[in-house]
């Protein structure tokens, strides 16, 4: 059985974090992916990345940065939307510790993207998409990129999970000229878009090329009671709807 979890858009939620992590442990899964954005917007970020390092460290076998490592880890702040998605940087850059940092400096790819083969499929992950690895999501109506050259393209950044295919134009008559690119976003385990508060991550099994998008509870009033004032509100009140 080859099954892998895929995690992404964590953002210092805790909470949410650990309730995935009991999920996953009762799924018989072999190795775990990391698409980026550990940290900020949630008030755990040094935990987050503590809770990583200690209990996934040893099934990781994909860990990159997402768009708000790239952020706080370069000190470049200057592709956020929004003065608040600044000023949430920034905080969460006066409070990540020396530890945290290290871990994501060394242990992370910080080219937002790698490659790697999966039970013979070739993959790549990449946090954003080909067109800007860190700043513009994949989606199933706009792919930013071309992807023709993989079997699977797991990607993070937008917090709306999607399962689907494409079928590329290609040079090979058995398969009737087609090529099948399977693309998976998990959704966000911290900070959910998609109008579903629960934490979310997905599970790829390669035996039957299947993908179970998953949905857990946790308790979002314990992870908004954390919010004092030193990041805009409107990040605490999103978790309680999924916006």
């Amino acid at each position: 059985m080859s099954r892998y979890a895929i995690l992404s858009d964590i953002h210092g939620n805790l909470f949410a974090l650990n309730e995935v992590f009991d999920d996953l442990n009762n799924q018989e899964i072999e190795s775990v992916i990391l698409l980026g954005d550990l940290i900020d917007y949630g008030m755990q970020s040094n935990e987050v990345v503590e809770f990583i390092r200690q209990n996934l460290s040893s099934k990781i076998i994909c860990n990159i940065w997402g768009n708000h490592e790239r952020a706080i880890l370069t000190g470049d702040f200057n592709h956020f939307s929004s003065e608040r998605g600044v000023e949430s940087a920034k905080f969460t850059d006066s409070v990540l510790s020396d530890d945290s940092r290290d871990y994501l400096n060394d242990e992370l790819v910080r080219d937002g993207k790698t490659e790697f083969y999966l039970d013979g499929k070739r993959v790549l992950a990449v946090h954003g998409s080909l067109n800007d690895y860190y700043w513009k999501a994949i989606f199933p109506d706009n792919l930013n990129g071309d992807y023709v050259d993989f079997d699977i393209v797991l990607s993070g950044h937008s917090h709306y999970p999607h399962v689907f295919q494409k079928f590329y134009d290609f040079d090979n008559p058995d398969m009737r000229n087609k090529k099948s690119v399977l693309f998976i976003n998990p959704g966000s385990v911290g900070q959910p878009r998609n109008h579903n508060p629960n934490a979310q991550y997905a599970i790829l099994d390669t035996d039957s090329m299947s993908v179970e998008l998953r949905y857990v509870e946790y308790p979002k009033d314990r992870a908004m009671a954390l919010y004092d004032g030193s990041v805009d509100d409107f990040y605490c009140k999103r978790l309680e709807n999924g916006i």
